[in-house]
């Protein structure tokens, strides 16, 4: 019974592999990102064109919201995490950060250098999660491109 389940896994495994290379998405490529993630960005996003890199951070909750009050006039100092948009982006956002900590040396410096600047943890998870929506967006916009012709 298991290894029915089993099976079944990996051959729904292969076959959204098969259909996310056929979209010509290279999410795939960034570092966390298995083809089921892969799937789910893309299905819950749509057609990314439809964004700015600001509106896809506020569809995927990884915007800033200012949490600080009583400053008088001067920017917020202190941001809090967007509790909306699109719950299962935001989820996929978070394995991938989680991922990328463990596996990525460049998302740890970042996570570590806001730590260090005085931030706490769950605003480092923040300032990551928002990394990697830009870094969503700008991969998924640049596969929208036409390729350049050459002449």
């Amino acid at each position: 019974m298991l290894r029915d389940v089993l099976t079944q896994d990996k051959t729904a495994e292969a076959e959204l592999a098969a259909l996310v290379t056929q979209t010509g998405s290279h999410l795939t490529d960034v570092c966390g990102i298995a083809a089921r993630a892969a799937a789910e960005i893309l299905l819950e996003t749509g057609d990314v064109r439809r964004f700015t890199e600001a509106g896809f951070a506020r569809f995927t909750g990884t915007a800033p919201i200012p949490a600080s009050s009583g400053e008088g006039g001067k920017r917020p100092v202190r941001h809090r995490l967007n509790r909306g948009g699109n719950r299962r982006l935001n989820a996929a956002l978070h394995r991938i950060a989680m991922i990328q900590l463990r596996c990525e040396p460049r998302a740890r410096r970042l996570y570590d250098n806001a730590v260090s600047r005085g931030h706490t943890r769950r605003e480092a998870m923040r300032i990551l999660k928002r990394h990697l929506s830009n870094i969503l967006y700008r991969t998924m916009f640049r596969d929208t491109q036409p390729p350049p012709s050459l002449t």
